[in-house]
Formats: structure tokens, C-alpha cells, sequence
């Protein structure tokens, strides 16, 4: 029996629903936090900086990646706290946290 499977369902085909179901959610997620940045993304660029979406997953955590002057800005946390994820948790309730990430080392 796969690892998956269980005596109601033997196949396993639930479990594999419920991903898909979650993948399909993280896409439509990840679609209307883009729409989101996308509106406030002007402000960002009037100050030289801009923000790019690394990720949004299943639980509703978004990840961002400050780029340009707002990935040296002082206020780059009260940015992230009160501008950004002030926004997509008012707009879009499934949003529960927004994580900012390093950027790689080139």
C-alpha cells in the first residue's frame, strides 16, 4: 500500500487531491498577491526601489525580495509591516505572513 494510501481510500486518491487542490491555491494565491504588488509597486519605484514576489505557498506565506534602494532602506521593515503586508492581509484574507528574503550572494 503507498505511503499515501489509507483503508478508505487504498489508492491514495485523496491525498493526491488535497496536493492538487493545494497547488491550485497556491497558484490563485500567488495571482492576486502579484495583482496586489503590482498596485503598489509605483511608490516603490518613485522612491528607486521595487520588490519582487520569490514566493507565495500553500499556508500563505509570501516571500519578497527587496531590490534597488529599498534593499538598503532603513525603512525597509516598516515598509514590509505596514505598506506591504498590511495590504495583501486586508485584501486577500488567506495571506497570513509576509517573509522578506536575502538576496543570494552572486
Amino acid at each position: 500500500m503507498p505511503a499515501a494510501a489509507s483503508l478508505n481510500d487504498p489508492g491514495g486518491t485523496a491525498d493526491a487531491q488535497r496536493m492538487d487542490d493545494n497547488t491550485e491555491f497556491a497558484q490563485r494565491l500567488r495571482a492576486q498577491v502579484e495583482n496586489v504588488i503590482d498596485r503598489l509597486r509605483p511608490g516603490l519605484l518613485a522612491d528607486g526601489g521595487n520588490v519582487e514576489l520569490v514566493g507565495v505557498d500553500a499556508s500563505g506565506v509570501v516571500s519578497l525580495l527587496f531590490q534597488g534602494a529599498c534593499a538598503r532602506c532603513p525603512s525597509q521593515l516598516a515598509t514590509l509591516r505596514f505598506v506591504i503586508e498590511a495590504t495583501l492581509r486586508r485584501e486577500i484574507p488567506a495571506v497570513t505572513q509576509v517573509v522578506p528574503v536575502e538576496p543570494q550572494a552572486a
